[in-house]
């Protein structure tokens, strides 16, 4: 699995023009899943984004995790994060996992968030989302299983 985290002062995914996942301060993940992945992929990423520390404390120093905070956690599909893009003109997603493979480790994703205590909203898994982003920092990782 790879992620791209962001934190965010706020965040909203619309579908269709409809409000359908709103977080305040707190991160966006973007998350794809790969052939291969399973659930011990989901528990170690759900583990390091509910701890990574990337929220600044009073010395301004990133000692802080989303936990920490109180922050909210807005989860996002996007299997183009395993689009290979090397070789021609136009991505190959080979690598990427097929869509009823991959809606369950996304839940999973999520729900071992929420099992931490996050509140956690999402976009709609295989739809086309607009997605709005204040990224604070701006601070952006990318991370992977």
């Amino acid at each position: 699995m790879r992620l791209v985290l962001q934190r965010v002062k706020g965040a909203e995914v619309k579908v269709e023009g409809q409000t359908v996942g709103k977080v305040g301060k707190g991160l966006v993940v973007f998350l794809g899943v790969k052939n291969g992945d399973g659930e011990g992929d989901a528990k170690y990423l759900a583990e390091k984004v509910a701890k990574l520390r990337v929220f600044e404390d009073t010395s301004g120093k990133f000692n802080l995790s989303i936990m920490d905070v109180g922050g909210e956690v807005l989860v996002v599909s996007q299997f183009t994060l395993y689009g290979d893009c090397r070789k021609g003109r136009r991505p190959s997603f080979t690598q990427a996992s097929p869509p009823e493979e991959a809606i369950k480790l996304y839940q999973r994703f999520v729900a071992l968030l929420q099992e931490r205590g996050l509140r956690v909203e999402t976009g709609v898994f295989g739809s086309r989302m607009l997605v709005e982003i204040q990224n604070q920092g701006p601070v952006t990782f990318v991370l992977e299983s």
